[in-house]
């Protein structure tokens, strides 16, 4: 079984008529089929998480960040990030950098590796990338900011895409400027995580500056942070007017909740939680997509997070993952998961 040939829904069999999150989406002449999205992040949305999250009728997925520096491309990890071997069009590949040369030559870079959509991180919290001036630290410097847009956007022949936070500090918020330069360089869309880079994850995510923003520019603008169920990304449109919403961390071990939102936003109504048995045949495809990619001794230790994601909440998942930590080749860790899930069907 392949990810492809999961049993999942045809979402293309109920016309998209009910709901505006539904609709196709135009980014820089190029259509998403639908304004569900799954967020970039590190060591997730990697090429077979990106498929299986579209697979449950996610309508865009980009890519992990790739740090705008050349002696990087090389390295096996950054070869991986940029695979985007049977995705789904159009493809997003997501680069990270603070000197505008270098994110330009990065955005070629994908450009020729394949991807259709440049998407420009200014928004990652982490201490390794805001201490390179990239990420969310971006946002501490708006005339570089512009600089980075403008030679990004003029770097490649395809659409440029930005995803960025509220601000640097709390009190200091500038998604307003940010959002309305972004639109003057020519960036199609702008993805916008509703907390700053202060917060990290802590607290709630705030809206109301993403809906300023979207009654402020022209482009699409994409709702993100703490959307983790169908009412809640019915909730979040409403409150910010945005053209799409983009789903990160609830995504991580169940990546049904796009079909759990479509359903819920075409129907009304909510789908039931999969059985274990379902769970059972989404992991062990999952894992068998990771092993394909990443070979023996990586793809047994990548597919540990997720098989933990998984089994979150399942009777004695604790003492289970704990077993499965140990098992050092793919076959035994795929035996040990498929045992437990029996198990529990």
């Amino acid at each position: 079984m392949s990810i492809d040939t999961l049993d999942t829904p045809d979402l293309h069999l109920h016309p998209a008529t009910t709901h505006p999150l539904l609709q196709p989406l135009n980014i820089g002449g190029l259509t998403i089929q639908n304004r569900l999205m799954v967020a970039p992040m590190a060591g997730v949305t990697d090429n077979p998480f990106r498929k299986l999250c579209k697979s449950f009728g996610a309508g865009h997925a980009v890519s992990e960040m790739i740090i705008a520096d050349t002696a990087l491309y090389a390295r096996k990890k950054s070869l991986y990030r940029a695979n985007f071997d049977g995705e789904i069009a159009p493809i997003s590949a997501q680069i990270a950098g603070a000197e505008p040369d270098k994110l330009a030559e990065a955005a070629r870079y994908q450009v020729d590796n394949g991807a259709q959509i440049i998407d420009i991180n200014m928004g990652c919290p982490a201490k390794k990338v805001c201490r390179k001036l990239a990420g969310s630290a971006l946002l501490q410097d708006e005339e570089l900011v512009a600089r980075l847009l403008d030679t990004a956007v003029n770097a490649v022949n395809v659409p440029v895409t930005i995803k960025t936070r509220l601000g640097f500090e709390n009190g200091r918020e500038n998604i307003l400027r940010v959002a309305k330069r972004a639109e003057q360089a020519g960036i199609a869309a702008i993805a916008i995580h509703g907390r700053t880079r202060e917060d990290m994850y802590t607290g709630n995510a705030r809206y109301e500056l993403i809906r300023a923003v979207k009654d402020s520019i022209g482009i699409p603008v994409i709702a993100n942070g703490d959307i983790d169920s169908a009412e809640k990304a019915q909730q979040v449109y409403e409150m910010t007017g945005c053209d799409a919403v983009m789903i990160g961390r609830a995504a991580q071990g169940q990546p049904w909740i796009f079909r759990d939102i479509e359903h819920y936003l075409r129907t009304d109504e909510r789908l039931d939680a999969p059985s274990v048995s379902e769970i059972k045949d989404i992991v062990l495809t999952h894992l068998q997509e990771l092993y394909a990619f990443y070979g023996e001794y990586s793809g047994c230790r990548i597919a540990r997070k997720h098989i933990a994601w998984y089994t979150t909440g399942i009777p004695n998942s604790n003492a289970f993952r704990q077993a499965m930590y140990g098992e050092e080749s793919t076959a035994g860790q795929f035996k040990v998961v498929e045992r437990f899930l029996q198990a529990h069907e």
